[in-house]
């Protein structure tokens, strides 16, 4: 009953109705997302690379992965770069922002936003979606931290649990990319959920 009320109330604030699927969900399917950004501060960051790959039950769907650079309106700082690694003639290339996001959009659909940390990444993405829809990232969100802790706090309720990503990889068995590349860590969260979920905590 609530769904269908927030549902209902979400659709009668989207200013497309072209983009009405954004509110149904796949069952048995998710998709993992990363953002690169030019800043920590949500206020101030753009977008310059975004990742994500489908997962459907206990598959990650590799081969349907989505990686799009995205051109700032700013110049990254040579500091960003160096996290990055996402020179400023890597950007040039790259898409204009609202682009980046239909994309990713028309690729996500309704399904479950899987991600570490997400909450960040849904803040940067909802700072292009109100404006243009009129409505924020309206697909059910799953925390990785989160999954994780319950699953360390089951085991061992009384100890400290460290939620770090090198942790996640080094308590899960689940071998480490390259970081800071949007599609590797989209990757990277894929491969610790199915850990997870394997553990039942999925």
């Amino acid at each position: 009953m609530l769904a269908r009320l927030r549902r209902r109330w979400l659709l009668a604030r989207l200013r497309d109705p072209a983009w009405a699927g954004l509110l149904d969900e796949h069952p048995g399917e998710v998709v993992s997302l990363d953002c690169e950004t030019t800043s920590l501060n949500v206020s101030e960051a753009e977008l310059l690379s975004v990742g994500a790959v489908k997962l459907r039950g206990d598959r990650i769907l590799h081969s349907e992965a989505l990686y799009l650079l995205v051109k700032p309106d700013s110049v990254p700082s040579a500091g960003n770069i160096a996290v990055h690694g996402l020179r400023r003639r890597d950007l040039a290339e790259g898409l204009p922002a609202r682009e980046a996001v239909s994309r990713l959009l028309a690729f996500i659909g309704g399904r479950p936003l899987l991600g570490y940390y997400l909450e960040y990444d849904v803040a940067v993405l909802n700072k292009y979606v109100k404006p243009w829809l009129g409505i924020g990232l309206p697909q059910r969100q799953i925390e990785l931290s989160a999954r994780y802790y319950d699953y360390r706090f089951r085991q061992r309720p009384d100890s400290h649990i460290d939620l770090s990503l090198d942790a996640l990889h080094r308590e899960l068995g689940v071998p480490a990319l390259p970081r800071h590349d949007a599609l590797n860590d989209a990757l990277s969260a894929a491969m610790l959920y199915q850990a997870l979920r394997r553990r039942g905590f999925g």
